[in-house]
């Protein structure tokens, strides 16, 4: 069992392969935080919790004359609001008399086999690799009569425990909810110092790795645009000071959730830390109404006692296996073609065909084609909403079409942006009051486009029915589903006054709705998800899409920086990276095809270039490639993904694959900075058998030496140059 429960105690131990969670219910009643480490059998750990008195933290009326016992200062499991905690909670409520006290107590727990299910919302599953088990903690307020589900979710095998909250209020009145976390996190003892990492950024360069010190008071990162953002994504890392790639404890925290989330860092005045990651409670309420339920996003946590390596490959394998769903998650996804930056808006299925002609030479397996074949779309002013095929551009509709391409040899997709209406638009004419706008004022614009009101069904039905007809109009193999802005005007006109503020989650809850109805509908169709490139780049979206447009810079230095910061949670399989034209159309940057390549190889591989107008040296390198991903596409979405370097820092960046039998590797490195009279570039290898031996451009170097002396390159004095390394084990018995 991962999960056991001592009926002395009191206390929940929650193992996975190398971690230990505990919690104990103590003598009033209140759910302590107890440990969450690496793994120790046989131990209660609640000698760790020492009541100390702490000026001006107040204590429970249960507590007496005791002033030692404060919840202010205690290491609490689901901290919430008006119990003399004046730290961050994870839930508040204001009841019909205008307070916003709870006072949360144990009620009773289950422990079952398989994990929990979240209606409506993404999460991780159970699946067919292993077991998972479920703990449900139930906490009451008598006062209101609300009761509080905590779940988690023990995946063993992946050192993975997830958690997720239910509301459910048993009152006869309606209350509010204008907080709720999905997870609060409490560390009350750390060697030295401790260090965050978040992933910041902007459109064109998102999840930028930075590292900060903790610092007293809350340090917090969050987004407010109705999508999870180019500038923060909903995952934090918290490490010791001493932590690097090998070595050293850190915890993640990552929020199955697409919209609107706060999650961070606060650190009190004994230097104990708080870690959180829930919906944004800012401009949200939530009105309970008597009876019912509601249900938090989920939050999926890990621990690693051997550095930052450990628990990415923990996130990667429980993505793919445990997150990903449908035929597509595991195997190796056709390698594309995109027109966007061949053609932008200026294309016909003539200059399709010509494309896919000069494709298919190269061995390409698919076309996508992008923006601009609907309505009367010949820039981004108009046509959105309007999902009907331009057929000024794609005379006779696009059965004829993808029928010539199919019989090319190419499979088809399309690009789709099924949230967004334009104001130039049959459906907004028709349906003024399906945008999101607030009444008497003039609407936000970006891109020229409004959003339509995805909490209403009959928009959802609408988008539904379009695009049924457009995807069973033809072969269509894949679908790129876009979202390129962010939402401002939060008013619905189907909601009341008093529910307006409930709008950005019910959106959510409508775009998910509607993937799920989709997704199931067309199993044998590949969805790929983009927001203006990786603007919701999150687990929520990977459970509907096993693939998403990593940035839309793809510029391969910049693209290093961004697949760097990246790696740290989602899976190079998740990753939908592409080789582009130079100069490059974001940065003007000249590199060569070779090293566009081999960065746009870490991910799903494909194109974004005008192949007609290539070289006949370009076109045979591409070939090459080709053959190559080809090649090593298993050890580069199967294997165990290490970081060897830090492009935000080094002068090079360095990354490899190993499998996990430790059988081979491919190392990849791009030279980012160029130095005259440079010196070697060198990089320890991770990853393999220091007791075999390895085949290495020739040489034969143990497994020990790679890892521990390293490999010295000595690399042409040349702007960015690129060089990947495939390294098989030599011994007789491998």
């Amino acid at each position: 069992m991962a999960i056991l429960f001592d009926e002395n105690t009191h206390g929940f131990f929650l193992h996975t392969v190398n971690t230990t969670y505990q919690m104990q219910v103590d003598t009033f009643g209140f759910l302590l935080h107890v440990f969450y480490g690496q793994r120790i059998d046989g131990q209660d750990m609640n000698y760790l919790i020492i009541p100390v008195d702490r000026g001006f933290s107040g204590n429970p009326y249960d507590a007496g004359t005791d002033r030692r016992y404060s919840l202010d200062t205690l290491p609490l499991e689901y901290p919430v609001e008006g119990v003399g905690d004046y730290r961050q909670p994870a839930l508040s409520i204001t009841g019909k008399n205008g307070s916003t006290s709870l006072d949360l107590r144990y009620k009773g727990h289950k422990i079952f086999h398989g994990k929990y299910n979240i209606p409506s919302l993404p999460a991780l599953y159970e699946s067919e690799e292993g077991m998972a088990e479920t703990l449900e903690i139930i906490l009451g307020d008598e006062t209101l009569s609300l009761e509080v589900s905590l779940f988690y979710g023990v995946f063993a095998e992946k050192d993975i425990i997830t958690r997720a909250v239910k509301v459910v209020n048993k009152s006869s009145e309606d209350v509010v909810m204008n907080r709720i976390f999905s997870a609060s996190l409490d560390i009350q003892h750390g060697d030295g110092f401790w260090d965050f990492l978040h992933f910041h950024g902007r459109h064109n360069m998102e999840r930028i790795c930075e590292r900060v010190r903790v610092c007293h008071g809350i340090t917090l990162i969050n987004s407010r645009r109705g999508i999870s953002s180019h500038h923060h994504n909903p995952f934090l890392i918290l490490c010791d000071e001493t932590t690097t790639e090998d070595a050293g404890s850190c915890y993640g925290m990552n929020l199955v959730y697409s919209g609107n989330f706060s999650a961070g860092i606060e650190q009190d005045q004994t230097d104990a830390i708080r870690m959180f990651a829930g919906l944004n409670d800012e401009n949200f309420s939530w009105n309970l109404t008597a009876g019912e339920s509601f249900f938090a996003p989920e939050v999926v946590l890990t621990f690693s006692a051997s550095g930052f390596s450990r628990l990415s490959q923990n996130y990667h394998d429980t993505y793919r296996h445990n997150l990903c769903r449908g035929k597509f998650k595991l195997c190796r996804r056709p390698i594309m073609i995109n027109n966007w930056e061949a053609t932008y808006f200026a294309f016909s299925s003539r200059t399709l065909v010509e494309i896919a002609r000069s494709a298919v030479d190269l061995g390409i397996e698919m076309l996508v084609m992008d923006d601009g074949w609907f309505g009367k779309r010949n820039d981004d002013t108009s046509s959105l909403g309007d999902w009907k095929v331009n057929l000024e551009k794609i005379p006779g509709g696009l059965g004829l079409l993808v029928d010539e391409l199919n019989s090319l040899g190419l499979k088809f997709g399309l690009w789709v942006e099924p949230e967004m209406v334009s104001e130039d638009s049959d459906l907004y004419r028709k349906h003024p009051d399906w945008a999101l706008c607030i009444p008497n004022r003039n609407p936000i614009r970006s891109r020229h486009q409004l959003v339509l009101d995805m909490s209403r069904a009959d928009v959802r039905d609408y988008i539904y029915t379009s695009l049924c007809s457009v995807l069973d109009s033809a072969n269509i193999e894949y679908v790129k589903w876009d979202m390129n802005r962010s939402i401002a005007d939060w008013f619905s006109c189907k909601l009341l006054s008093e529910t307006q503020s409930e709008l950005s989650h019910r959106y959510m809850l409508g775009v998910y709705d509607l993937l799920e109805r989709l997704t199931s509908h067309y199993p044998d169709i590949l969805f790929e998800g983009c927001a203006g490139g990786g603007g919701r780049f999150d687990p929520g979206m990977l459970y509907y899409q096993p693939l998403i447009w990593c940035s839309d810079n793809t510029d391969p230095i910049e693209r290093l920086k961004i697949q760097y910061g990246t790696s740290f949670a989602y899976p190079v399989s998740s990753v939908s990276s592409h080789v582009s034209a130079v100069p490059n159309h974001q940065t003007g940057r000249c590199t060569s095809f070779a090293t566009r390549c081999i960065v746009a190889m870490s991910g799903s591989f494909g194109f974004e270039l005008d192949p007609r107008s290539l070289s006949a040296y370009d076109r045979e390198t591409i070939r090459k490639q080709i053959s190559e991903y080809k090649h090593f596409q298993h050890i580069i979405h199967d294997g165990l993904y290490y970081r060897l370097s830090n492009p935000l820092k080094d002068r090079y960046a360095a990354w490899m694959m190993a499998y996990a039998d430790k059988s081979a590797a491919l190392l990849n490195i791009v030279v980012m900075h160029v130095e005259a009279n440079p010196r070697h570039v060198h990089v320890l290898l991770k990853g393999l058998d220091g007791e075999s031996l390895y085949k290495v451009e020739g040489k034969t170097i143990s497994g020990k030496a790679l890892m521990n002396a390293g490999l010295s390159l000595s690399l042409p004095t040349q702007e960015y140059y690129s060089k990947q390394i495939y390294i098989e084990r030599a011994d007789e018995n491998a």
